[in-house]
């Protein structure tokens, strides 16, 4: 075998190991991704190779949940991609505003920044009093930063310029309060909020959504896995819902494809129609 083969064979034989040890399956992640936070563990352990982080984290918990860290997808901030938002409130929020209730469901949400601008925007549009949004993620320790609705003031320059892009009506600083080096979001956006807990690969649809945003995320899944968590979304969105992806992402090469409409095809906002 070659050498990149044997690579690859190590690394499948890890996330085999991790699947059986700790029931967690990253076996259907993108391949490149994966192997990058493979070798950055490797290097932060101070071990010899592919087999010798597979020895540890089989008998080393604690070096498990560093790896399960560099797994998770945290990247994120508040009203990234604002014209995604911008598009959002021009042409889904006019839509949602004719339900009685809404629910929406932002998967793979990470430290929350995602889930919280959609609250403001919901705010701003006098949505948010009749709207749940469930944040979920694999992650239970970003979640638990997630929940406490706090982010660093270091970003909040670039924040502030999104929110202006995303169509703010408002200033962003009216909506959290600054604490030490830390800017905490006002009670009435936490309120209508639900962190939870939920894989993409293991855990099953738990609700119906009027709007679903995984936005960045299947980007780090291979096709068989976009296609099992492109299942799940159909199902679990209600007729005539909403999925908004990651401006690298897309339904069109999925079986579902025909089963929406573009509502912003530069932004990757759908809507289901059978």
């Amino acid at each position: 075998m070659k050498p990149e083969e044997i690579e690859k064979l190590e690394i499948e034989l890890l996330l085999e190991a991790v699947f059986r040890r700790y029931g967690y399956d990253f076996r259907n992640y993108s391949y490149p991704s994966i192997r990058r936070r493979v070798w950055h563990r490797i290097a932060a352990e101070a071990v010899t190779g592919i087999a010798a982080l597979q020895e540890k984290v089989i008998r080393d918990p604690a070096c498990m949940n560093r790896l399960f860290y560099d797994f998770s997808i945290n990247v994120t901030e508040m009203f990234r991609d604002p014209l995604f938002f911008l598009s959002m409130r021009e042409n889904v929020i006019p839509l949602l505003r004719t339900y009685p209730f809404i629910r929406i469901w932002v998967a793979g949400c990470s430290t929350g920044e995602e889930a919280f601008s959609l609250a403001i925007l919901l705010e701003e549009e006098g949505l948010l009093s009749r709207s749940r949004i469930y944040a979920t993620d694999m992650n239970a320790r970003v979640l638990q930063q997630a929940a406490e609705g706090r982010i660093s003031l270091k970003t909040m320059k670039d924040d502030t310029d999104n929110y202006r892009k995303a169509g703010g009506k408002r200033a962003l600083s009216d909506y959290y309060t600054v604490k030490s080096n830390e800017a905490v979001f006002h009670s009435p956006l936490k309120e209508c909020l639900v962190f939870a807990q939920h894989n993409l690969v293991t855990d099953k649809s738990f609700n119906e959504f009027h709007l679903i945003l995984c936005r960045n995320v299947l980007i780090y899944f291979n096709r068989t896995l976009q296609e099992h968590v492109h299942d799940l979304f159909y199902k679990s969105l209600s007729p005539f819902g909403f999925l908004g992806l990651g401006n690298k992402e897309s339904i069109r090469f999925t079986k579902h494809a025909q089963q929406y409409k573009d509502v912003d095809v530069q932004e990757k906002i759908y809507r289901k129609i059978t």
